[in-house]
């Protein structure tokens, strides 16, 4: 992850112009890896589509070496895949963001993503307990992109609790905002992790990218708000949004 650096004596017009320099050197660098995600991606579809045409060949042949053919352009397949969900992720992550803030209720937008989730959680064994505060001030929100973020928090929450548990969602007021906890009961996490959760492409997940926490953390700083997380071994995580309360509401109080 890129991180704009200012020594802390430099004087303060000299570093609004260092801090537009580093602004535009990190739009430069994002779009850049942007575009070359976009050129890996082209000659990968075409490889995917050709070794689909060589799988068909295959097809219904019961002699070993075809066997043993197929079996191994059903490794390429797969790897090309994972190579296709990892440019996808870094394309998301890379993105400028440019967000359409409009008045919302976190509880409403709570509500659409445990609505969306509770099929899978039943599959999964999970329970989904909700303390949602009724008397929550509105807040600005993306409504697109902030559902994505919370989802990719539920559902790193359902894979940290592959043999089922119980998932508490809840919101409260804070002194300029408001907060949401998302408490798991699952494998928790040891200090190094905790330590390196939001760091891109860190992962502990076979052929995970590394990449769902720190875009969550990205949208969720986009909005101006913070996410924190505390964690255990054996004890479950939890993970702490804040938003702050758009500025002409919290004056109005």
């Amino acid at each position: 992850m890129i991180r704009l650096t200012i020594p802390m004596n430099t004087p303060a017009a000299n570093a609004d112009e260092l801090s537009r320099r580093l602004v535009k050197q990190y739009t430069e660098i994002a779009q850049l890896a942007g575009a070359l995600a976009h050129e890996i991606k082209n000659p990968l579809s075409t490889i995917r589509l050709n070794i689909e045409l060589l799988a068909e060949d295959f097809d219904g042949s019961d002699l070993p070496r075809d066997r043993r053919s197929r079996r191994k352009i059903e490794v390429v397949q797969r790897e090309c895949q994972r190579l296709q969900d990892l440019l996808d992720d870094f394309l998301s992550f890379s993105k400028i963001r440019r967000l359409s803030l409009q008045p919302a209720d976190l509880n409403e937008q709570i509500r659409r993503v445990l609505d969306f989730f509770r099929p899978k959680a039943a599959e999964a064994n999970i329970e989904l307990v909700d303390y949602l505060a009724g008397d929550l001030p509105t807040v600005l929100l993306d409504r697109e992109s902030f559902h994505a973020a919370l989802l990719n928090l539920v559902l790193n929450a359902e894979q940290a609790m592959p043999d089922g548990g119980q998932l508490v969602v809840r919101t409260y007021g804070t002194a300029d905002g408001v907060a949401l906890d998302l408490i798991d009961t699952g494998c928790g996490m040891g200090e190094r992790t905790r330590s390196k959760v939001f760091e891109a492409f860190y992962s502990t997940k076979p052929g995970g990218s590394g990449l769902g926490l720190p875009t969550t953390r990205k949208i969720i700083e986009a909005h101006g708000g913070t996410i924190d997380l505390q964690s255990e071994v054996g004890r479950g995580s939890q993970f702490t949004v804040k938003l702050p309360m758009p500025p002409r509401l919290a004056g109005d109080g």
